[in-house]
């Protein structure tokens, strides 16, 4: 574990440097997506485009894929950072936009997940008096106002220098913060709190009352389309779990225990 300050003296925070091994596993996770993603994402995105009939979850998912692309095109920076073992050949303007953009997309796609199974619930629970509110301009207006507004919420991360020069007797390397295990902080709180809990319990409850609303109502659906409805949600559910759920709770647990404090000052 190492604690690192910036040139001026500033603190950047306790950061875990991670082994060879982990850095061959990274580069190699980050290779995979990068390659299965892209043109997923990309494909998707076209038919939402293509698509005559709008409607407001179209229109959330549009911006889901655009926000999961921007992170994707992040990826090769951060695939050569592991490949050269932990160190940054870059300027610290392209990390501080790597860390920039890696949490503005990555909220935004949150919200965007969260706000996809809000318009689902209204959709299911009030079908008819939703029709006045479930518009795509209304929709395309909100995304617009989400985007600002997590633009406005990240922007501390271009305006402060993101990199340092870190020593240990074997090498000398260039640190990206932004790529580093985060120790707990009340930054790392407050924004897990704000930007993570809040779209995880609107999806969580949104989709555990539609499930409720549809095996409540026999009349509703045929038994065979409910199952189905089901292990849908759970999959999205299990997926939302899986890919966001592991890294907030890294954020938020007390690590420095288990490393050694090193002061790099240049």
């Amino acid at each position: 574990m190492v604690f690192i300050n910036s040139s001026d003296g500033e603190k950047i925070g306790w950061y875990a440097v991670g082994s060879h091994l982990e850095n061959i596993l990274f580069a190699t996770f980050y290779i995979v997506v990068f390659i299965i993603a892209i043109p997923g994402n990309i494909l998707a995105l076209c038919v939402f485009t293509r698509e005559k009939k709008n409607s407001p979850t179209k229109v959330f998912m549009k911006n889901l894929a655009v926000a999961d692309i921007s992170y994707l095109m992040m990826l090769p920076m951060r695939i050569v950072y592991h490949l050269l073992d932990s160190n940054w050949p870059f300027s610290d303007i392209l990390c501080r936009l790597l860390g920039y953009l890696f949490y503005l997309n990555m909220y935004c796609s949150l919200y965007f997940m969260a706000c996809i199974s809000l318009d689902r619930f209204i959709a299911v629970v009030l079908p008819v008096k939703s029709l006045r509110l479930r518009k795509p301009l209304y929709a395309s207006v909100g995304s617009a106002i989400l985007w600002l507004c997590l633009t406005v919420f990240t922007m501390p991360l271009l305006l402060y220098p993101q990199t340092t020069q870190e020593s240990d007797s074997n090498s000398n390397r260039t640190v990206c913060s932004q790529l580093y295990r985060e120790k707990t902080s009340d930054r790392a709180l407050a924004s897990t709190a704000v930007a993570f809990v809040i779209p995880l319990v609107t999806i969580a409850a949104s989709y555990i009352l539609i499930l409720r609303r549809l095996w409540s109502n026999i009349q509703l659906e045929k038994r065979s389309m409910r199952e189905k409805t089901t292990r849908t949600i759970a999959l999205i559910l299990v997926n939302f779990l899986v890919a966001f759920v592991p890294y907030h709770l890294a954020r938020t647990r007390r690590c420095h225990a288990f490393g050694v404090e090193v002061w790099v000052v240049q």
